[in-house]
């Protein structure tokens, strides 16, 4: 392995670890089942998950989401 190779692995594996806590819509919206456009339109709507952008790239943080979804949850007795 280069010097070069190594370095940019070393980045990666960086960069993997600082990202780790975080989803793309496209991996929520698998885990979710439902798509993209869904989690777009409930950004737009102001419903959806707490998110951050970054340029264009859209990430969401997994205990962010975690209680995105406790918020949401009903009890057997919620007429709601």
């Amino acid at each position: 392995m280069t010097e070069n190779t190594a370095r940019a692995a070393e980045r990666g594996q960086q960069s993997e670890a600082l990202l780790s806590d975080w989803m793309t819509r496209a991996e929520l919206a698998a885990h979710l089942d439902v798509s993209e456009i869904t989690l777009s339109r409930w950004q737009a709507q102001g419903i959806g998950p707490p998110l951050a952008k970054l340029g264009r790239r859209v990430l969401y943080r997994r205990e962010a989401v975690r209680a995105w979804m406790v918020k949401r949850e009903m009890g057997q007795g919620d007429a709601s």
